[in-house]
């Protein structure tokens, strides 16, 4: 099974996105992705550097390189600069919103479907591969369950699926807002943050009255309080076929993160227990760590 890194969801410095990805290139990785996916007004690098960062990538590793669509768009000047990214026509892109979905097909380019496109059923999926989707994260909250009936939708119809890819580690993107949760937490407005995200570099906490980790803040993204850790569940989704397994970026020891998934595809036992919470792949809350829980 392949690794990708996913797009870095947090807002970093210049020095910092050049400093992870140069460590990236020589980690075991098959895909690492680019861009922002996040908020417009993250402007450490612009999308010509990105670009050219993805042309140095391309040459210091041998792993895809992938430009990731931001997820949310409001303005007239997001939809322009996607329209930039998807006639790049160099670096495949990963199509976040459905209006990078239409720019790509209409040029007859293939993508990457990233987790915000809400896509759930095997029908969907087989149109979406008719339009160019070579490959497919799924929404995080997606089931082992839902998964593999999905498969089995697909085979007994005869429809086609693009290749799996499952967001396997890291803090969860569950929802996007027109609000910036950050910027209000420091009572400021949306329109002149300060981007105070730099100083969350992996997010703002946000504890419920009872002082337990509830959500993660990330500009107008909300994310899961913990990390989610699927490596414990790798030989399941092998034997399911699953393509590639997606690690999301994090500012701390993502050298040793990478290392603990290329181990156990290289045959080294996976643990029977994790550190962080895997309730959505077995259909329970997204928070609970199932294993602690009692529920496998």
């Amino acid at each position: 099974m392949k690794l990708s890194m996913g797009p870095i969801l947090f807002y970093w410095s210049r020095q910092e996105i050049m400093d992870f990805y140069a460590n990236m290139a020589v980690q075991p990785l098959d895909a690492i992705y680019l861009g922002e996916t996040v908020c417009s007004k993250r402007r450490a690098l612009s999308l010509d550097d990105w670009l050219g960062l993805a042309r140095d990538l391309r040459t210091a590793t041998d792993a895809e390189i992938v430009l990731s669509g931001m997820a949310l768009i409001e303005a007239a000047s997001e939809l322009s600069t996607l329209r930039r990214l998807c006639d790049n026509g160099e670096i495949r892109v990963e199509a976040n919103d459905m209006a990078a979905v239409q720019y790509l097909s209409q040029r007859g380019v293939e993508f990457t479907g990233g987790p915000s496109l809400n896509l759930y059923n095997a029908y969907a999926l087989d149109e979406m591969v008719g339009l160019g989707m070579l490959r497919w994260v799924p929404p995080v909250e997606v089931s082992e369950a839902l998964l593999r009936d999905l498969v089995c939708q697909a085979r007994q119809q005869g429809l086609r699926l693009p290749g799996i890819e499952i967001y396997a580690w890291g803090y969860l993107p569950l929802a996007y807002s027109a609000r910036c949760f950050t910027a209000r937490a420091e009572n400021r407005p949306k329109d002149d943050c300060a981007f105070v995200c730099q100083h969350y570099p992996e997010g703002l906490p946000l504890f419920s009255q009872e002082g337990q980790p509830l959500f993660t803040l990330n500009g107008i993204q909300t994310m899961s309080a913990g990390v989610t850790n699927l490596l414990a569940e790798y030989p399941r989704m092998d034997a399911m076929g699953v393509q590639m397994l997606r690690l999301s970026p994090a500012a701390r020891d993502m050298e040793a993160v990478v290392r603990s998934f290329d181990q156990v595809r290289c045959g080294a036992e996976p643990p029977l227990a994790i550190d962080g919470c895997n309730g959505y792949w077995y259909g329970e809350p997204g928070m609970l760590r199932v294993e602690e829980a009692g529920l496998c």
